[in-house]
């Protein structure tokens, strides 16, 4: 079946599953000349909708999912028959993603060449008659992207016509069609060494990985010991992917089973620390107010750098074992990924060289270093695992950075920061724009919400959600992916981080209204779909900071939401919204409390930017909106009412006697 239509390895499992369907539909002499379909349903099979597998096909895209100038129709490869739900199964061309589609019209003698992305033989033209025929109910489909974890969205019926289908209404398939979909995310990525082994392009990947343990000198080959525990390792597989979503390169990672490690004796410490969002975020409005360039260098390979302090042995890798010694084993002098200690290894090896290049490491973020000379200017650099952010006032000491790091470590030099941690850079003369639309746009057309109908705020005013709201249970497993998605998202989307938080709280128990709530915020994010935050360039790096909160929101508890945020006037860089520990008796008492939160952010804030260079000289403006609040702050008034407050909450007032916040 495959090699009829020269179909690549990776839908081997397709191929199974579609010879069995056939298989099932066939007469055998083991059952009398009779199908076991018959025998399992008691009904003939039907055998009209049979096609040839790895045909070019196309499939109708729905007036719902795309708009009028778009196609009405995609390229696919035919690659079964829907298992769970009615249709036929097809790998998308454009999207690498398989879906199931009930609208499809065949071209059986042509096939696809997967090495020029072009089609042998002769196409089918598409009539627009033939893909009108069906409502806009027959066109729901079950998508699972190959280039991501699986995400499932079930149908509601089997397949083909309704004298080859058991029963009209299948009942709780969920978890096969997940396993599945599961197994077909398998085939794309292989899951061990065997598959990889078969493809030349995973092959060239391993090569390319234990050339750079050797080149590092990761370990030594000696004899097994009687009395160390030795680990083993795998390969690890992963296809990375460029913006648009085309194939950047094949990534094969050795591992170590660390699950296998024994604390006190294969380690000890872990811990390493990363770039927190809120320091990059300052960073880029630091750099916009002064008009520097942000750049980025991405470390290869970067855990085999870190020295280990233990006496770690592990096992040769499948593929790669020395001939005439498959008995010793290696000897590791530096982490592999996959051990315990690896990430704290490495951050100890690039912190001493750093540090031993002149760099001072901020005292109130770990991972930031500052070099400041007199004749030359200011180098600022952020360190998160193996990616590496810097800017400055000197183009001497960018290159020098640069060459340093470079001559030290295999890196590789990215330029300009285009993108970091799934956000996009948007460097100008005047500003630095930061969005996630592709992120926005991947999680809409994921919930088949690209072509919804947006509204202007992401939640209603006037409605409160609560655990038990009389609303039918909704499904967990989507409600949370949304919810996950949505606080991914609000690492530029701050408008939407109350509504985030708020969902948040409902992964446990989410009803249908949670979970149409969770919908909105998504229409909501489909009309705003180009919003970021732009930081502008010749604002004064003076910090100002906002606090607010809702008296009493959650109608669980009665608990009140705190939320701030600071800027230098221009986007906001710093934002957080967290549940008050304790029922506040008032509006004024909700106010100082998070007036309280915001302050300690302050603090640390001011000390951050003091290690950039911007010592904040004047106490920094904290806007509270409510009158008896601010009173609150600079006097011990209204004793009455504020005597059971916690006293961890009145250091804000020795903030303001002290000139750190006004």
């Amino acid at each position: 079946m495959m090699k009829e239509k020269k179909l690549p390895y990776k839908f081997w499992g397709e191929a199974v599953n579609t010879a069995v369907y056939i298989q099932n539909r066939c007469p055998t002499k083991a059952l009398d000349n009779v199908t076991p379909f018959e025998v399992f349903s008691g009904r003939k099979p039907g055998v009209k909708h049979l096609r040839v597998f790895g045909s070019i096909c196309f499939c109708h895209v729905p007036n719902q999912l795309r708009s009028k100038l778009e196609d009405a129709a995609v390229k696919c490869i035919f690659v079964g028959y829907g298992k769970c739900e009615k249709g036929y199964r097809v790998y998308n061309l454009q999207t690498n993603k398989i879906t199931t589609s009930r609208s499809v019209i065949f071209d059986e003698n042509s096939l696809w060449d997967w090495d020029t992305q072009t089609v042998d033989s002769v196409t089918v033209q598409i009539r627009p008659e033939d893909t009108s025929r069906s409502s806009e109910e027959e066109h729901e489909e079950t998508m699972i992207d190959i280039s991501s974890p699986p995400q499932v969205t079930t149908a509601a019926t089997n397949v083909t016509s309704p004298s080859d289908s058991p029963s009209s209404t299948p009942v709780k398939l969920r978890d096969i069609t997940e396993i599945y979909a599961r197994c077909n995310m398998s085939i794309i990525e292989p899951e061990n060494f065997a598959e990889a082994s078969k493809d030349k392009a995973w092959q060239k990947a391993m090569e390319a990985e234990m050339e750079m343990i050797e080149k590092n000198e990761t370990w030594e080959l000696v004899d097994r010991p009687s009395d160390k525990p030795v680990i083993g390792v795998k390969w690890v597989y992963k296809t990375k992917l460029n913006l648009d979503g085309s194939i950047q390169k094949h990534k094969a990672r050795l591992v170590v089973k660390g699950y296998a490690q024994k604390p006190g004796i294969d380690f000890n410490e872990t811990f390493a620390p990363v770039a927190r969002l809120d320091t990059i975020r300052t960073l880029i409005a630091l750099a916009a107010q002064k008009g520097w360039k942000l750049y980025q260098l991405d470390v290869k390979s970067a855990f085999l750098n870190g020295v280990l302090k233990e006496e770690v042995y592990v096992d040769q890798p499948d593929g790669f074992v020395t001939t005439n010694y498959e008995d010793k084993v290696y000897k590791l002098k530096k982490a592999l990924y996959g051990l315990k200690q690896a990430p704290r290894a490495w951050y100890e090896e690039i912190n001493a060289y750093l540090v031993s290049c002149g760099y001072v490491r901020s005292t109130s973020e770990a991972t930031l270093y500052c070099k400041t000379k007199e004749d030359s200017g200011t180098l600022i650099v952020s360190i998160y695992v193996d990616d590496i952010v810097y800017t400055g006032s000197s183009e001497e000491l960018i290159d020098e950075f640069k060459t340093e790091m470079m001559r030290r470590y295999e890196m590789t030099d990215l330029g300009l920061l285009y993108h970091f941690l799934g956000m996009a850079v948007i460097q100008t003369e005047s500003c630095i724009f930061i969005n996630q639309k592709k992120y926005a746009l991947t999680l809409l057309d994921k919930f088949g919400l690209k072509q919804c109908k947006p509204v202007s705020t992401p939640l209603v005013a006037t409605e409160k959600l609560c655990k038990d709201d009389g609303s039918d249970p909704a499904d967990e497993s989507e409600y949370r992916q949304i919810v996950g998605s949505l606080l991914y998202l609000t690492a530029t989307r701050p408008d939407i981080m109350f509504a985030a938080s708020l969902l948040a709280r409902f992964m446990h128990c989410p009803t249908k209204k949670h979970y149409g709530t969770a919908k909105r915020v998504l229409r909501y994010i489909q009309g705003t779909i180009d919003f970021g935050i732009e930081y502008q360039k010749g604002k004064e790096a003076i910090l100002i900071g906002y606090c607010d909160s809702d008296w009493g929101g959650s109608q669980d508890d009665m608990r009140s939401t705190s939320g701030y945020a600071f800027s230098f006037g221009s986007g906001v860089f710093s934002w957080a919204l967290v549940k008050q520990h304790s029922v506040a008796l008032s509006t004024a008492e909700a106010e100082y409390v998070s007036a309280s939160e915001a302050t300690t952010q302050a603090i640390w804030l001011r000390f951050v930017l003091e290690d950039f260079g911007e010592l904040q000289t004047d106490a920094t403006p904290l806007m509270v909106d409510n009158t008896s609040a601010i009173a609150m702050t600079r006097n011990p008034v209204f004793h009455q009412k504020t005597k059971h407050i916690n006293r961890r909450y009145h250091f804000i007032r020795d903030a303001l006697q002290d000139g750190v916040v006004d």
